[in-house]
């Protein structure tokens, strides 16, 4: 059964979502202050119906990464991601001057409804001179918030058009030169206590060998500090996106700096011609406890795409 939700809108700064009384998460509009951390909306704290932390926010060794957020490491020159940017033969430079931006344009819709609340934002990818390069609709969707399954869920679908007069070519550390440094796409930044945490995939794969790997889904497990506790997020693609612009990798790291991202470019760069867009969508599901390769298959097995 599904519990009802609290929305609070506060205009020009966030979309707070509760649950008997516990903030699930944050969406965070208002535009950061810091140019170099490439100013965008993020989804930041991140909690389980238990009211555990599941999400960072400007931790000392990448303060650019900031809990659940769309990214982009390597964009025809550009850096949407933040901070230090990978140049092949120099290793990473400080370029504040290729740091773009994700404006908040405005929500085109929004709906609440008693256990589900859906919106719909503009943005429009700005570089660091102020070009306009590509307009993205983000449809965000809560749902499914289920105090028996200890278990609630986001989905997060993008659109992105391109409205350069040449082509978007999409890229990532790993397509610059730098091994196993995909990252790029939605990207999770987890607490520092999920340090050595337990990366599961589907059938035999887990471990380092899901970085790289494509499969419909990842399911990280962390154990907390100050509580005896775990919690598990689980990362799938819509099947959709078997049909997207490119295909798609996990990036995941474990130790030291525990993050996830569905990266649209590990291995190889792509192009989005100019006036074409391309779309992705996603699911996060926020679970209390440790789940193993059993339970999050059958969650995901009842809980379809819609």
């Amino acid at each position: 059964m599904t519990a009802d939700i609290t929305v609070t809108h506060r205009h020009g700064d966030r979309v707070v979502v509760e649950a008997a009384g516990v903030p699930l998460m944050s969406y965070v509009y208002k535009p950061d202050p810091v140019a170099y951390e490439s100013r965008k909306p993020y989804t930041h704290p991140l909690r389980t119906l238990r009211g555990r932390r599941v999400s960072g926010y400007r931790p000392a060794d990448h303060r650019w990464h900031k809990g659940l957020q769309m990214t982009s490491s390597h964009l025809s020159g550009e850096n949407f991601w933040g901070g230090h940017t990978y140049v092949p033969g120099h290793w990473y430079q400080d370029l504040p001057d290729r740091i773009g931006s994700m404006r908040h344009d405005g929500f085109t819709g929004f709906t609440v409804g008693g256990d589900r609340l859906t919106f719909t934002e503009r943005l429009t990818w700005v570089t660091h001179r102020g070009d306009e390069w590509a307009r993205e609709r983000r449809d965000i969707v809560v749902h499914s918030v289920e105090p028996d399954e200890g278990a609630w869920a986001i989905d997060w679908g993008i659109e992105l058009t391109n409205i350069r007069d040449e082509p978007l070519d999409f890229g990532s550390p790993t397509t610059a030169g730098r091994e196993r440094a995909g990252y790029t796409g939605l990207h999770w930044r987890g607490p520092r206590d999920f340090s050595g945490g337990r990366v599961l995939g589907p059938g035999d794969l887990g471990g380092d060998d899901m970085m790289g790997a494509q499969a419909p889904w990842l399911a990280f497990v962390g154990e907390h500090d100050d509580v005896d506790a775990h919690s598990t997020l689980v990362f799938a693609h819509s099947p959709e996106n078997d049909h997207a612009i490119h295909e798609s990798h996990w990036f995941v790291r474990v130790q030291d700096t525990p993050m996830v991202a569905f990266s649209w470019a590990f291995f190889e760069e792509f192009a989005l011609p100019p006036g074409e867009s391309f779309t992705y969508r996603y699911r996060v599901v926020v679970a209390d406890g440790a789940w193993d390769r059993d339970r999050v298959t059958d969650y995901l097995d009842r809980h379809g795409w819609s």
